[in-house]
């Protein structure tokens, strides 16, 4: 297997920057996952590696030997790609074993190889069947086995399962995911699903415009976001963002959710680091507090002294519920914009919690997972290691 390495890599099409100075440190054997939003750059950082387009700027290294000049076929790299075209006058059998035949392997080796990988996909009463009498999953799972029966230094994965309907999908990613453990291939990922990236990934890159904006395991993205846009990007629902001020009040800093200059709600702040780290920006500032929808609590009564102090909880009127099943998410009005729109944050909240649009019920934010950004660069202002103990009371 191989390691990939991508150094200040940068891609122009015309006037537009695909991939701007853009360096990630690919583990041998790790399920890497690149996450963003259509547009982002994410195919053409696949295709660099692959060898399909060429980069202005930067070096590609796989196996820490550079790369940029070897064509496709010498990188050794099995491309999957979002649409799966299968030749239509082989059969799935001939389908999946056309990648080995120019590798000179015995009859044998490939007929092994290409019934132990539809064995592990579940594909292997398909494989005297022809494309055209299979479902578009069906077609998903040749179009991979294809791939995966090269066996080669590293997967480069462009949303392969991204047509699949929701139940496909999920029995998908365990399989990849399963595979290549097993196999123990390298695999660099593609996604603008974060359900997918979160479940499969043992690291996620979040690209946005061309740039990296995050590095690091699901739960390091999930629980301590670098900046707005990861926040509002990962997580479903997910981070509540709404805007805030820190105010100097008596000697005590006070972080407030204001509406049209309406005070709504108010934090005292007594956590050391967390006073430390607004101590270094000016008073009156403007921020945005971000919480989880799991990490806001609602309650039809008001709960006295919830995380021991009664000025963490505020009444809110109930904007829509969404019951899900397993569980319900409550929509929650904080008041209306100077546009008119209401401001809107959510709670993830058990199946048996029940309310009504227009109730007003009791809501607070778990202290020590609530989040501060800078509104005007969306910088996170607080380290990993500052949102694991803090107390906003």
């Amino acid at each position: 297997m191989a390691s990939v390495k991508l150094e200040n890599l940068t891609k122009q099409f015309g006037e537009v920057i695909a991939l701007d100075d853009i360096s990630l440190d690919v583990k041998d054997e790790e399920f890497f996952v690149l996450l963003g939003q259509t547009g982002a750059g994410k195919t053409t950082t696949l295709r660099c590696i692959a060898g399909l387009d060429k980069p202005e700027e930067g070096n590609i290294y796989l196996d820490n030997v550079r790369v940029n000049e070897k064509t496709p076929a010498e990188r050794d790299v099995a491309f999957v790609f979002q649409s799966h075209i299968l030749y239509p006058h082989l059969t799935v059998y001939e389908n999946i074993a056309f990648p080995l035949h120019p590798r000179k392997l015995s009859p044998e080796e490939i007929d092994n190889r290409v019934k132990d990988i539809a064995q592990m996909l579940h594909i292997e009463h398909l494989l005297m069947r022809n494309p055209n009498q299979l479902s578009g999953g069906e077609t998903q799972r040749v179009g991979l086995g294809r791939a995966m029966v090269r066996r080669p230094q590293v997967f480069l994965m462009d949303e392969p399962i991204s047509n699949l309907d929701a139940k496909l999908r999920a029995e998908m990613r365990v399989e990849i995911r399963w595979r290549q453990r097993q196999l123990g291939t390298t695999t660099f990922y593609v996604t603008h699903d974060q359900v997918e990236a979160m479940s499969m990934a043992d690291r996620i890159a979040v690209l946005d415009a061309g740039k990296i904006q995050q590095l690091g395991t699901p739960s390091e993205i999930y629980n301590h976001p670098a900046n707005l846009f990861v926040a509002g990007f990962i997580g479903s629902p997910s981070m509540n963002c709404v805007p805030c001020k820190i105010y100097n009040k008596n000697g005590n800093l006070e972080l407030t959710i204001s509406e049209n200059g309406n005070e709504n709600h108010t934090f005292s702040i007594r956590d050391d680091r967390v006073v430390k780290a607004i101590n270094e920006i000016d008073i009156g500032r403007e921020l945005v507090i971000g919480a989880h929808p799991e990490d806001v609590l609602v309650n039809h009564e008001y709960v006295a002294n919830t995380f021991e102090s009664d000025v963490n909880t505020f009444k809110a009127e109930v904007y829509s519920v969404e019951p899900l099943g397993a569980e319900t998410i409550v929509e929650i009005t904080l008041g209306k914009d100077t546009d008119g729109s209401h401001t809107i944050i959510k709670s993830r909240t058990s199946p048996n919690f029940e309310a009504e649009i227009g109730e007003h019920i009791y809501v607070s934010f778990v202290p020590d997972r609530i989040h501060l950004f800078d509104k005007s660069t969306g910088n996170s202002l607080l380290t990993q290691q500052d949102l694991t103990t803090p107390e906003f009371l």
